[in-house]
Parts: C-alpha cells; structure tokens; sequence
C-alpha cells in the first residue's frame, strides 16, 4: 500500500480508538491535509481519490461522532474500490489492557491475587481507554497495569449507584483515581494540647469523650448533638448538626482524635463538624496531611478518601515510569510512584512538594516535546525567500508619516530575516496596546507584494478588520506608497455580494495583492494565485482549525500572529514555545500615558462630572459593566438596565449608544461605528469592546464592578482611550467599597506597563486570563505544574531540549514508553498552538 494510504489508514484506526473525538492529530484530522495532499499526489493517488479525502476532513470537525464514523468508514470504503489493498476498514487498534502485561505488571497481578480488597480487581476490565489518566502527567503507555482499566464498581462499598456519581468527577477506572488529584490539603499533622487552642487554628486534637448530649434546636425542626473531650489540659466542645445517628457512635472514655477549625460560640472555643476517628485506627483522616478532594452529590469526603486510599496505595507503586531513568537523575526527580502516593497522602510538606515538582515536571515536559515537534516539522518544509535592498527598505520607512521606534525596528528586522531564510516564518509578535504592531505587519506585507506574491491579514472583527484596512491603506498606498489603492480590499460579513465576487477573482488572478478580512477570507471559495504571507491578529481568538484553514491556502506562506496581550516569559515558553517571539514594549512618541484612579462606589457621581467636563471639551466617554457569567445574559441586562438609568436621569442631555453581547455581529458593528463617526457621545458596553475599534475622540472609560476584571482585561479595556494626543482618564469602581484596596486595582493606578500588569495578573489569576476563556483549554489543563514557576518550566524545557536533540522521534528503545506516553498525551486534544 502506498505510504500516503498507510499513513491515512494509521490516522483512522486511532481516531477509531479515540471514540472519534478529532484528537488523532494534534488540531485535528483536517491539520494533516497541510502536507498529505503533496505526500499523496507524490505517491500517484489519483485526484478523484484526493479530493474525496479533503472534502471529508475539511467537514469532519463539525458533525456528531456518530457521524464522523460513518464518514471514515464511508470514506475508506471508498478508497478501498480504486485501491483494494487498502479495502479493509479501520479496525481497532489493540488496548494496551490487551497486550501480555510485562514482568514488572506480573508481580502486581501476584500481589493482586494475595490482596483481599484489590482481588475482585480481577474482574474484565473497561475496553476504553480511561480519559483522564491519559490527557495527563503520566499519560498510559503498554506497560500500564492492564487492570487500571477495570471500572470502579470492582472496589467495595462502589456500586452501580456511586460509579455514577464519580462518573461525574470524571472517574471512570482505577486508572483515573491515581490522576484525580487533591484541590487542597488540610494540614493536621501539627498536634496541639487543649489549653494551647486559639480561634481560627486548624489543627488535630486528641481526648477522651466525657459526655454526649443531644438537643433540639429551630424549635424541634433540627438536632445538635454536643460531645465534650479533655485530654488533661483542658476541655473542648465538638458540635455536630442533624446527625442524630452519631450519638451512638461517641462512647465515654473512648480516646478520639478530631481534626477541624476552631469556631468561638458564647466566649469559649469549640469545633462544629470536625472529622474524627478512634485514636487506634490508622490516622486516614487526622493527624496528618489530609487531601481535600473535589466532590459531587452523594459523595463525602471521608468516602472517597477511603476509596482513594485503597486504591493510591495499591496501585500507585505498580504504575511504569515512563520518564527515562537519565531524565529524573538530571532534573533531580522522584519516581512516578512515589510521586503518585505522596501527591494524594504525602506524608510530610516536603515530600507533598517533591511529589507536585514531579507532576508538574511531566506536564511541562510533554507539552515541551510536543511544541519542539511542531516547531521542527514547520521547520522541515522549505518557505520561498523575499529579499529587499536597504535602498528599497529605505524608502519605504521614510514614506511613513511617523518615526518607527527602536523596538518596531528591531520587531521588523526579526520578520525580514525570517522572509529571506528559505524557512516558513512562524513568528508571534506581542507588543501593548497602540505599541504599533500593524506597521510591522504592513511592511512585512509590503516585502512579500514586492516579490510578486500574496498577503492575507485576518481579524477577529469586521471593525479591527476595517481598521487595519484603513491603516493598510494609509501605510502602503498614500503619498509616496509603492501600492494602487485596488490593490488593496477588505472582506467581512457584510461585504456586498458583487463586491466578494471582484475580491474572489481579483485574488485568484492575482491582481489584489493584499486582502484584510474576518472569517470570511477562509471561505472555501476564496483562492488565492500565490498566497506567501499570513498574518493573524489577536491569535488566541482563532480556533486551531481556522488558522490552518488560512495557512492551507497558500504553499508554506509565512506566518505572523499578533497579539495585544502583553504575555510573561514563562507562558510564553510554555505556550507559545513552537514560535518565534518579538517583543515591542516601546510606545510610539505622542502617545500619553493613561492615568487612572480607584474611586469608592459612593464617589460615582465624581465619575459622572467628570465624563460630561470631557464631552463639552467635545470628547467621548466609554462606561463598561462587567461579564458577571459567560452566559452574558445577566451582564448584557446589568447593563440594559443601567443604560435606562444613564439616558433618562444622569445625562438626560446627552446621546448615549449600547453595546452587548446578545446583540448581532451587524448590531454591534453598527454601534461601534456610530460611536466612531461621534454619533454618540457615551458609549455604554459590556467588554465586546476589550479588542475593538480605535476611536481617537474618546478620552475616558469608567469601569463598572473593575474587581471582577483581571488585570489583563483591565489593561486591554484601558487601552480604548488614550488612542490621541490628549490626556485620557480610567476611572475603576470596584462592586463593594471593601473592593477599593484590591490588589489588581492598585497595580492599575500605579502602572501602564502590559508587562508589569501581565506578570502580576499570572501570579494572582493563572494562565486563561492571557489566553482568552474559551481557548484557555492549553495551558489551563495543566493540573499540578504552575505557570507562575519559571524554574520548573526552565528546567522541563531544558531536559525536553536536550533529549530532542538526541531523539526528536523518541525512536531508540530506552525512549520507547516515553513516546507511547508522549503520543496518548498530545492525542488527547493539546492541539497546535501556532
């Protein structure tokens, strides 16, 4: 069979395996048309057959499971009738669960068999592969115990009842137990004497029950039972509430161990609803470090610890290490086991650390590997080199009708190195709001127009879309432009009919150079003579598949993405580590800094004069409310509401516009323009316009409920004003008054650094904040490593460094668990994240 087919067939079985989730290939099947359409046609697979395989993939992502498994099969079959070799369908792929277990897995099946609990662990497994254990650290390799399939309902005390209710916290097999990991811990371990309490101590007490009281309280509706301990020093009152049962189980004189928070009730100290056991059973739930677990309806925490244990304990010590023995040495690890037991109950503060470095080294690690691969195989392919004489670059720049700064220089010089290197860029430039990142994008177009081939730039909107349009225009057609204003288009949504139709064809025949649009220049029925360069704006909000569904349509074109969400280090070496970066932290001359003040809710009406001194000035005015839910419901009513109460009692005088996000892309388009064009002189939004229009005439933005909003949120709404040479305000109103000192909001009184902002925002919000909520999913799985840990990145993405140079294909056989581990990890969606 030829190679081409071969390599379709492996793809199929997998995505089979993968119950047809589009994870067979890291951005989904369609990502390998970039290079199997060449590898077929070099094959000599007819183009009928070619053809059928493109117009099946392209669609593949938008239909049902159900019906993506009818498509291959359907799919196969059909290639099967032009080429019988391959006319058998995809069959499963054998489970590891399947394969004869090695010896190491032998002698946990021995101990199986001599264990009373884990013996009914010899029931038939679950033909699936677990979904946790495989989408993290530690991802299932054919040396896994095959019984870490086996479903839940093999342990005691789990039946059909209580797997359902796991089944909610995504525990489905043993297998995802070991990977089900602790929010937090409660550290009991410190033991105190009674007279050594003090308010708020969460700690372990042991004592002796001296008496056990039950009472009605609520007049009769509820029941407390009161059990009073002494160990000597003192006495304690423990309280528990409708749980009338437990008056049996408190004897006196029994020595207990309780372990809780102390509470204060009428001057002395008590505990309401501590955990407890009898002193002489092993201390599972006090006197240690106990793990707090995520729970669902019907499950208690004491439940499910005993489960946890009974299967940590167990299993734990049995799994492979798929690390490399050199790797742990060289990053100073611990063994997967142990890093699994400890995790779950560690055993001291230090070893609960070394158990999460491990985790989190793994995680970092694969993700490492996964964005080196990429990096490689976009390297791998060969890009058409652009070059242009300093005399022609000169003249380019001094047709601007500003000075660049040094680090769009520098930015720009990154880019034309890229076009002349005979390798397809693949470059992320980040730079702060109005830093001056689309000049770079034009003059980066404008090198590639020179040397006969095509440009695309696309937008998350039609109104940034139109913006660069215009910007486009002014930078390469204006006075002294080396470009025909035709040359040029723009195409959105609402472009006309005829209109897309002269784009079409124009980009076909190559008389348009350079086309700005939305989604709608991905259209299947948009083709360009000689696309060479791509630029993408604001990245993070294109899915995968679109950026490539750009990309495919040129050979090997070059490509840009840009983004005005100023990204730390660490993140960027973690999520972005397959790109090139540029940095441009230079805000262009003119440009005034934003001042901006905290102000008390009760202050408000200081906001409002404030707006209308700016208005008669003839200036504009932003007021954002924030998203409370991603719903967006209750906020776009939030601010319905508020918009009647602006128009009608605070600037009755005034023309006010609304913006939300329930309204239509058309409506929103509308609004924004208007407010523009000064139809309106406050503009009343939700943040639909966080990356939006510019809109030079507007010189303050109030921020409704601004502690809801993360600091890079903040900074991204801050950046709609200021946009001119006057000087802008933000004026930020927290929801409570109690709000008025939080963290984030003082950073934004103090600074207009995106940087500064982003690297503060990372340490208190995590990684989606810089990732935009829908498409955080990357570097938000992440469960135990933290992006705020530079060292731990620093060090994974040097052992991954090393060994790629050594392995990049994991192929000796020392590497061969590792790269079953490797696969199962970027299988379970990770995606490209170029």
């Amino acid at each position: 069979m030829q190679p081409s087919l071969e390599k379709l067939r492996k793809f199929f079985r997998l995505e089979h395996e993968n119950k047809y989730q589009n994870t067979a290939i890291i951005g989904g099947l369609a990502k390998m048309l970039d290079y199997w359409e060449g590898e077929a046609r070099a094959d000599g697979i007819t183009e009928e057959v070619i053809q059928a395989v493109v117009s099946r993939l392209r669609s593949y992502e938008k239909i049902s499971p159900d019906g993506r498994a009818e498509s291959l099969k359907g799919l196969w079959k059909r290639i099967g009738e032009t080429y019988p070799e391959a006319g058998q369908k995809p069959k499963q792929a054998q489970q590891p669960q399947q394969q004869k277990p090695p010896a190491q897995e032998t002698k946990s099946e021995s101990r199986q068999e001599s264990a009373p609990r884990p013996a009914q662990q010899q029931q038939k497994p679950r033909q699936n592969p677990p979904p946790r254990s495989e989408a993290v650290v530690g991802a299932k390799h054919s040396q896994t115990p095959a019984a870490l399939g086996a479903a839940l309902t093999v342990l005691q005390g789990v039946g059909p009842r209580n797997a359902e209710a796991l089944e909610k916290l995504g525990l489905q097999t043993l297998g995802d137990m070991l990977y089900y990991f602790p929010r937090r811990y409660e550290d009991y371990s410190q033991l105190k004497p009674i007279q050594s309490l003090m308010y708020n101590d969460v700690v372990t007490v042991l004592g002796t029950v001296q008496s056990v009281h039950t009472r009605p309280i609520r007049g009769g509706k509820s029941s407390m039972i009161e059990v009073i301990i002494g160990d000597g020093t003192g006495s304690l009152r423990i309280s528990y509430f409708n749980q009338p049962w437990l008056s049996n189980r408190f004897k006196e004189g029994e020595a207990i161990s309780v372990s809780g928070k102390i509470d204060q009730y009428l001057g002395r100290l008590v505990m309401n609803s501590p955990d407890w056991e009898p002193v002489e059973v092993e201390n599972l739930h006090t006197n240690r470090i106990v793990p707090i677990y995520s729970l669902t309806e019907r499950i208690t925490q004491k439940w499910l610890r005993n489960q946890m244990n009974s299967v940590i304990t167990y299993w734990a010590p049995a799994v492979v290490d798929a690390l490399p023995e050199t790797i742990r040495r060289a990053a100073q690890l611990v063994s997967l086991g142990e890093a699994l037991t400890q995790v779950h109950f560690p055993d001291s503060q230090a070893r609960l650390q070394l158990a999460r470095e491990r985790l989190g080294f793994d995680e970092i690690f694969y993700l490492q590997m996964g964005v080196l691969r990429q990096k490689r195989d976009w390297k791998s392919v060969d890009g058409r080199r652009f070059s242009v004489s300093d005399e022609w670059l000169g003249a380019r720049l001094g047709a601007l009708p500003f000075t660049l700064t040094s680090a769009q220089l520098t930015s720009f010089d990154d880019i034309r190195k890229d076009l002349d290197s005979g390798k397809p860029m693949n470059r992320l430039v980040q730079g702060d709001v109005g830093s001056g990142k689309t000049v770079v994008a034009a003059l980066g177009a404008s090198i590639v127009v020179s040397g006969g081939a095509q440009a695309a730039i696309m937008a998350p909107t039609s109104i940034l879309a139109e913006q660069h349009y215009r910007n486009f225009i002014n930078l390469l057609a204006g006075d002294g432009g080396m470009m025909q204003q035709s040359e040029i288009r723009l195409l959105v949504g609402n472009t006309t009919e005829s209109e897309k139709e002269a784009i079409r064809q124009g980009l076909q025949e190559g008389s348009i150079k350079i086309v700005i649009g939305t989604h709608a220049v991905i259209e299947p029925d948009v083709l360009f003579k000689d696309l060479q360069f791509v630029v993408i704006d604001e990245q993070h909000r294109f899915g995968v598949e679109q950026r490539a569904e750009l990309r495919s349509k040129g050979t090997n074109p070059h490509l840009l993405v840009m983004t005005a969400t100023p990204i730390p280090r660490s993140l960027a070496l973690t999520v972005f580590g397959d790109l090139d970066i540029s940095v441009i932290d230079v805000m262009p001359e003119g440009r005034q800094p934003v001042t901006t003040f905290v102000l008390r809710p009760q202050e408000r009406e200081r906001a409002y004069t404030l707006i209308r001194g700016q208005i008669k000035n003839g200036n504009q005015a932003f007021i954002v409310y924030p998203l409370i839910d991603e719903s967006e419901k209750i906020d776009a009513r939030a601010a319905v509401d508020d918009f009647e109460t602006l128009s009608k009692q605070v600037f009755p005088d005034l023309t006010l516009g609304l913006l939300h996000g329930r309204m239509k892309p058309g409506e929103k388009d509308e609004v924004m323009l208007k407010f523009r064009d000064k139809e309106f002189d406050i503009l009343v939004s939700t943040t639909v316009i966080e990356v939006g229009v510019d809109v030079p005439n507007s010189t303050v933005m109030l921020i409704e409920g601004a502690d809801r909003f993360g600091l890079a949120q903040l900074h991204q709404l801050r950046g709609r004003v200021g946009r001119g040479s006057v000087q802008s305000t933000c004026l930020l109103i927290p929801t409570h008054e109690d709000a008025t000192e939080n963290e984030r909001l003082q950073a934004m009184a103090v600074t207009n650094s995106g940087f500064e902002l982003a690297d503060l925002d990372l340490k208190l919000r995590g990684p989606g904040e810089f990732l935009g909520t829908r498409q955080a999913g990357y570097a938000t799985t992440l469960k135990m490593a933290s992006i705020t840990d530079v060292k731990l990145i620093e060090k994974a993405r040097e052992q991954a460094q090393a060994l790629f140079e050594r392995d990049p294909d994991l192929s000796q056989p020392e590497h061969a668990l590792l790269a079953e581990a490797f696969e199962r990890f970027w299988g379970a969606g990770k995606g490209d994240v170029s």
